[in-house]
């Protein structure tokens, strides 16, 4: 298969160098990359600047086993569309993949992410997608996590016969392969976090604040995504952009 691959953490993480260089073991694989760490962009797009394009230099070690890679000045979802509009255009994808994204995309953490964004870019232009994720972010072993991506799309039926509109968000717990207890396909959980801002000062005594939170994790429960992680088992969540409230549509009508 022609597979593209892209992230959020950058061309220079291990998350997607590791999964590019095996799934190029038995792909034709092309990666697009943004060029600095773009975690938590979302959807966003470059409209109101360049966006630069550059193929991979000597500044960018090349990937093993890739036949072909470039990096951008943009987002996620910016490095998706410039893929397959532009820069490889003439390339009939079978697949996009996004990842493996270091640290989990869990609940309502995929509002945020630009990894699951890259999927979701792929999905709205019309190509079969997955979005893939590590829950650890100190854990730099990427290894069973892309050999288990390796195996998922050898069948073709795992991603070929999606819902319109529809994409697959994977979130890998932060252990050996021989320890995954199951694959276990689950709903978004209600991921909550503990936030807050620190206030800083910078040398001229002007305030200046870090968001920082930890999640919530009791609040997990059975059959969504962060349960599942939580308890050794690769979470498969199939997601959708459409956020209509349908339930609520009639009983809005009555009272508009």
């Amino acid at each position: 298969m022609k597979i593209l691959i892209a992230n959020d953490d950058s061309i220079f993480a291990e998350g997607i160098r590791t999964l590019a260089s095996v799934i190029g073991k038995e792909h034709e694989v092309y990666i697009c990359a943004p060029d600095r760490e773009r975690s938590a962009t979302g959807h966003s797009m470059s409209l109101n600047k360049p966006l630069m394009v550059s193929p991979l230099t000597k500044r960018v070690p090349w990937i093993e086993n890739i036949t072909d890679g470039c990096v951008t000045s943009g987002t996620p979802a910016d490095c998706v569309k410039i893929a397959l509009r532009q820069v490889f255009k003439d390339i009939k994808f079978d697949l996009v993949l996004s990842g493996i994204n270091h640290g989990p995309n869990l609940g309502i953490d995929v509002l945020y992410s630009g990894t699951v964004s890259a999927a979701m870019e792929a999905m709205l232009m019309g190509y079969p997608s997955i979005a893939t994720s590590l829950y650890s972010y100190s854990s730099k072993e990427f290894t069973p996590a892309a050999e288990w991506v390796r195996d998922f799309i050898k069948k073709e039926e795992h991603f070929r016969n999606l819902p319109k509109n529809t994409f697959l968000n994977i979130n890998f717990p932060p252990v050996s392969r021989e320890e995954y207890v199951a694959d276990e396909v689950t709903v978004l959980g209600h991921r909550a976090y503990k936030e807050n801002f620190e206030e800083r000062v910078d040398p001229r005594g002007r305030s200046y604040y870090w968001l920082a939170g930890d999640p919530v994790e009791d609040k997990e429960v059975p059959g969504t995504d962060g349960y599942a992680v939580m308890n050794n088992k690769v979470s498969i969540t199939p997601v959708t952009f459409d956020m209509t409230h349908y339930d609520y549509i009639e009983n809005l009508k009555s009272i508009i």
